[in-house]
């Protein structure tokens, strides 16, 4: 088998029933290019926030990354580090840079809730895990393989200021999301057994 037929046996684009059958998400380390242009990207990020959304509060953001700030990325990150947990050894600032250079497409999920409105912010921040898997779907349907991490920096109170000052501070982040090709072929990972996760109800 091809590494092309190995890869369109996930995220089959035949139908949309089968696409989400068969999604599949890649690791971000395997992905290179391409990623999706600016048309792509913006059809990415515009059904990603076609999610349910109750009170219609829009509770998310997305901040792209571009290359040309993976530098930056890494220097936050590590002035992070430093900062939440302590002097970075050798493996660890390689990591960082790893990490921060990964992938053609870099977009930074925050979950942006109202906690003035009605709305539970619990409910808000289901919205905002709807739109990342929204978002995923839609890469895998412009062709493209993504991948969502979270990982310490997610929940670094550094990092989250620095992506959230552009909105009043509110807000965590829900991941980094990466797109682009996966350079190796998709293998399935493990799935529930059906009855193991659903039943019907027995009052």
């Amino acid at each position: 088998m091809t590494q092309t037929a190995a890869l369109e046996s996930f995220n089959d684009l035949s139908s949309p029933a089968t696409l989400l059958a068969t999604r599949r998400s890649a690791k971000p380390r395997n992905l290179v290019a391409p990623g999706p242009d600016a048309a792509q990207l913006k059809r990415i990020l515009t059904a990603a926030t076609r999610v349910p959304d109750h009170g219609k509060l829009f509770p998310w953001r997305f901040v792209v990354i571009g290359l040309d700030q993976r530098d930056a990325l890494a220097d936050l990150l590590q002035r992070a580090y430093r900062a939440d947990v302590g002097e970075p050894h050798k493996r660890d600032i390689e990591d960082i840079e790893r990490f921060a250079h990964t992938a053609p497409t870099l977009i930074v999920a925050i979950s942006h809730p109202d906690p003035e409105k009605k709305i539970p912010v619990w409910e808000q921040e289901l919205s905002a895990g709807a739109a990342c898997m929204n978002l995923l779907v839609a890469a895998h349907a412009e062709g493209f393989h993504g991948g969502w991490l979270t990982e310490w920096a997610a929940f670094s109170e550094t990092v989250r200021r620095a992506f959230t000052d552009d909105f009043g501070g509110i807000g965590r982040i829900a991941g980094f999301i990466f797109l682009g090709t996966s350079s190796r072929e998709l293998e399935e990972r493990p799935r529930p057994v059906y009855d193991d996760v659903v039943s019907d109800w027995k009052p």
